[in-house]
């Protein structure tokens, strides 16, 4: 368990600013105490600094993990979110986008959203911006990439894809071995 680099921070800022944009700064403050991120085996997990002066007396061999684990770097040193991180990504997201109930299903296997799954979508939203997904009750299911921007949903075709896919809740079961 180290502190980040600082190619790592920004790598890991940058992907949560596709989401979250300056809201990260609401990340690290809380009113509730400082937290920060650590980097323990390829994997990014954000916990309070109490949490941290506890697991520094774990011997690194025998720390599985601490805290939520935000992401992991790939072997080309590429940040990727995971859906661990929804929690704290949905309470601050600047682009959101709601889907039908009937298309809540097909999202939560692992597919793209579809205009005619589209429910709402936050106005001004660009191309390529990241989102998260919500149903319509104002659920969290995961979040991904806009395929899309706002005026070019109104004029596309019901059956193209307005939003990639990244992660989603359904995960928790199809990919219960690999989380940590």
């Amino acid at each position: 368990m180290r502190p980040l680099t600082e190619a790592e921070t920004r790598a890991v800022f940058e992907k949560l600013g596709r989401y979250i944009g300056e809201n990260i700064q609401l990340l690290v403050d809380r009113p509730d105490g400082t937290y920060c991120f650590r980097l323990h085996r390829d994997r990014v997990y954000y916990l309070s600094e109490k949490l941290l002066k506890v697991a520094a007396s774990v011997p690194r061999d025998n720390l599985v993990s601490l805290g939520t684990c935000f992401g992991k770097f790939t072997k080309t040193q590429k940040f990727r979110l995971s859906v661990t991180a929804l929690d704290f990504l949905a309470p601050y997201a600047k682009y959101k986008v709601w889907v039908k109930p009937g298309s809540e299903q097909s999202f939560l296997y692992g597919n793209h959203v579809l205009k005619s799954g589209l429910g709402r979508i936050t106005e001004n939203t660009a191309q390529y911006q990241g989102v998260v997904v919500y149903s319509m009750a104002d659920v969290p299911l995961g979040f991904g990439v806009a395929a899309k921007s706002t005026q070019e949903c109104r004029k596309v075709d019901p059956m193209a894809i307005v939003v990639f896919h990244q992660a989603d809740v359904g995960e928790y079961v199809r990919s219960e071995d690999t989380l940590t």
